[in-house]
Formats: C-alpha cells, structure tokens, sequence
C-alpha cells in the first residue's frame, strides 16, 4: 500500500478525496428521494482570442431555472481567473504552502484576471460584490426573488488575461493555449444550499448541469480541441481531417517547433453539448 501511495502522490490522492466525497455527498442526497433536486443553467458564450496580448474578450449569457422548493434572492458566481491576480490568492497562498512558489517569482506579465463584468438580469442592472478576502467569487442580488419553478437571464461581458502555465490548469505556453475554468460560472445549489469556493489547484468539478453553446472566434490556422460537437457539414471539420493526414504522412517530426504566423483571416467555431456541468477547450 506505501509503493501505491508513493506512485500517486499526495496531490493525486487528496483529488481522488475529494471527488470521492463529493460523490458520497450526491448519493446521500439522492437516496434523501423526494429532497433531491438539481438546477438548471442553460449557457451561451461568445469569445475570442487575442493571441498578441494573450486574452479573451468574451459576452456571456446564461437561463438559471430554479428547480428548488426555495425562493433564491442571490446568486453566486465564481470567477476564477481571478485566482491567478497574485500571490495573495487561496490558488497563490495553496501554491505557495505546497512549496511551489511560482507566483511569488513570476513576472507580473505571467499573472492572469478576469474583468470588464457588468452583470444583467432579464435586461435589468444587478448589484454585485465579491465575498469578503476573495476576488474569484462574487454575489449577484437579484432585483426580484426567483421563486421555484422560475427562471431568470443573466448576462455579462468579460475579459481575460490568460496567465501562464506555468502556474496552473488554465494558461498558455507562447500560442498554444488551454483555456479551462475560464468563464463567470455559478456556484450549484443544492439541499445543503451554496456550494461556492475559491480556485484551488486541486479540483473544482462540482457544477450545475445544462447546455452549452459556445462561439469562439480566433486566427483561422489554429487547431482547436472543445467540449461538445461541430456542427455537421462545418469547414473546421475538413480542416481538422486535413490536418490529420498531414500529420500522419510526416516521417518525422521537424526541429523547428517555433509558432508559425497567426492568419490574419480569423474563424467562429460554434460548439454544442447537452447535459454537461462545465466547458474547456484547447487551442
């Protein structure tokens, strides 16, 4: 059992921990019957890349349906990008007690935020603070108490400084870009209440379930990996298969693995999915 431990690390066994009990905390809510009850976030995103300064502008929609017997007069979102702000952080305080001091040494230039928010709901202005000593969860007080049964449209624009890498799951590495944990995300409701927490380096699964529509726009020759599906018939389809046989006819890889020149032309891919809690994709 020590060899086992040893070959996972402490890291990995603190996240399968972790889902473990979230998982016990679900089926401990399902077997509670008629208590049991799940949200529904329907989602459309639209962003895109900037690969010169490294962010993404983005505008995003969501329909929070409350399928609880409570009548919610807040909602709470989690904008984690803001872990990345600074070394103050739970991310750069977690990083830093775990002995990787990153963001304590890195240039200011490798940190990463989320800003320009301005949230709206069902085309009305709501008042919105981040909780005390955190600055990647915030609070929505809505303007009229969402009663069961009933929906609500919220609604912001946002901006992205991507951090580097280096530092944790969502960054990138010159233009190659793993974008994750990336958009304003509401905490998930449930019989216990809110269920919100900062960004820590160790996992943040726990999410309402819904459909996602998301529009990313970007120079037309990278290649990009997203949840959901193309629609069929798409041009990135070909372009994907293109890409495929050339890889395949090469015999060996080339030395040079500097960044070709981003197209000028750019592209907006339109990915779907139904049912899923959360959405990253890769560029």
């Amino acid at each position: 059992m020590n060899h086992h431990f040893r070959f996972f690390g402490l890291h990995t066994i603190k996240n399968i921990l972790l889902v473990f009990g979230l998982l016990l905390h679900e089926t401990s809510l399902i077997a509670s019957g008629k208590n049991y009850f799940q949200q529904e976030i329907n989602y459309t995103i639209h962003v895109q890349l900037d690969d010169t300064l490294h962010r993404l502008n983005g505008f995003e929609e969501f329909i929070y349906r409350n399928n609880s017997p409570d009548t919610l007069g807040e909602l709470y979102i989690h904008l984690w990008p803001n872990a990345y702000r600074n070394e103050w952080t739970a991310l750069g305080r977690q990083l830093y007690h775990d002995g990787n001091p990153v963001m304590t040494e890195t240039d200011v230039k490798n940190l990463g935020y989320i800003d320009s928010l301005y949230f709206m709901a069902d085309d009305d202005v709501v008042r919105w603070q981040f909780l005390p000593d955190t600055t990647d969860i915030c609070r929505l007080i809505l303007n009229r108490a969402l009663i069961p049964g009933a929906s609500v449209r919220i609604s912001t624009p946002f901006r992205v400084k991507i951090p580097d890498a280096s530092i944790s799951r969502m960054g990138h590495s010159g233009q190659a870009y793993f974008i994750t944990q990336w958009y304003p995300k509401p905490a998930v409701y449930d019989p216990s209440g809110w269920n919100y927490f900062s960004y820590l380096d160790r996992g943040e699964y726990y999410g309402e379930f819904g459909t996602f529509d998301v529009y990313i726009t970007l120079p037309a020759n990278y290649v990009t990996g997203a949840t959901g599906e193309l629609p069929p018939g798409d041009p990135e389809l070909k372009f994907l298969q293109e890409k495929s046989e050339q890889t395949k006819a090469i015999s060996s890889f080339s030395k040079d693995l500097s960044f070709p020149a981003s197209d000028r032309k750019m592209k907006t891919l339109h990915y779907h999915q139904d049912r899923i809690h959360d959405f990253a994709w890769f560029a």
